[in-house]
């Protein structure tokens, strides 16, 4: 038996299938309606190159999210990545090296999260907390409590140079969505991070070493949080411990809840998270077009976490009532 009416069984069904493709092609078309503006290629360029960095973190987030997890350290880890990547620029003849590094540097710090949640079995909220406030501590400490500066950053054709007009910060977004795709529906470890959100303890009972699952997607959220502060630094020439990354970790949320990956885990999809961060990013841009204030684009952009986090319910409610 079932109490939805056939209306909201349609509704949850399209909600599955299309999910929030419909809505970022609205928010498109309202704001060329609006600006006149946001449909020309210099501004789709603009719209990727804002997304690029969010994408990225989301990706990590997608991964940690279906294991029904969390990672509010990914900002605090791009800022201290970004730091290390620009020291590391300034070092004569191997300040290429700055990029390796910075993805060391967020690796280091999310295979930490991933040995404090599944070795020592504490909770991820109260981890990651823990790990945004001191890493942007670290990340403070590196650079002296300063900006540190590189005009001459080796890898800065990753923040502002293209490749056939398509910006590179656009193409490594791409290149990681499609990875993550191929680790999520490809391979056997997919399956094992599907099944521990689902159900971490049946997982355990057929034998998934769910303790290396949960290591393994805070690694890989760490990996491109260091990844994405590279990407940052070479987009800026600059890295700052204390305001670089702040809050990119409710933007990298807030892609992963919109792209339809449930926070109870076991649900969602990679191209789903590109969606949700597409989304922010238009959101951000055709915001600006139109002259709005920031103060309101903070107002929309909340009540756009708020909505995902709905709909987040509105999808779980209905598949609960089977």
């Amino acid at each position: 038996m079932t109490d939805q009416t056939p209306a909201s069984q349609r509704l949850r069904t399209m909600i599955s299938v299309v999910g929030m493709l419909p809505v970022l092609i609205l928010l498109a078309v309202v704001f060329e309606l609006m600006s006149g503006r946001f449909m020309s290629v210099s501004n789709i360029s603009n719209v990727a190159q804002q997304a690029s960095i969010n994408i990225v973190l989301a990706s990590g987030m997608t991964f940690v999210i279906l294991t029904g997890g969390i990672d509010l350290s990914v900002g605090s880890i791009l800022a201290a990545s970004a730091m290390v990547a620009v020291i590391v620029s300034l070092i004569p003849e191997v300040g290429w090296l700055g990029v390796p590094a910075a993805m060391g540097i967020g690796l280091a710090c999310g295979l930490a999260n991933g040995i404090l949640i599944s070795a020592l079995r504490l909770p991820p909220f109260i981890v990651t907390l823990g790990s945004l406030t001191a890493v942007r501590g670290i990340a403070r400490l590196l650079g002296n409590d300063t900006t540190v500066f590189n005009a001459d950053l080796p890898f800065d054709v990753i923040g502002n140079g293209s490749l056939f007009g398509i910006p590179w910060l656009a193409i490594i977004a791409a290149a990681v969505i499609v990875l993550s795709w191929f680790i999520l529906k490809r391979t056997v470890l997919g399956t094992w991070i599907y099944a521990t959100g689902g159900n971490p303890e049946a997982a355990r009972l057929t034998g998934i070493k769910v303790s290396l699952v949960l290591l393994f997607v805070y690694g890989i959220s760490g990996l491109f949080a260091g990844l994405g502060g590279a990407m940052a630094a070479a987009r800026l020439y600059a890295a700052n411990g204390l305001q670089l990354g702040q809050a990119y970790e409710l933007d990298a949320i807030a892609a992963v809840i919109l792209g339809g990956t449930s926070f109870v885990g076991g649900i969602g999809s990679i191209w789903g998270t590109l969606i949700g961060a597409l989304i922010i990013a238009v959101l951000s841009n055709g915001l600006i077009l139109i002259g709005v204030s920031d103060i309101w684009q903070y107002i929309v952009k909340g009540l756009v976490i708020i909505a995902a986090v709905a709909l987040d319910r509105y999808r779980q409610k209905g598949g609960a009532r089977t």
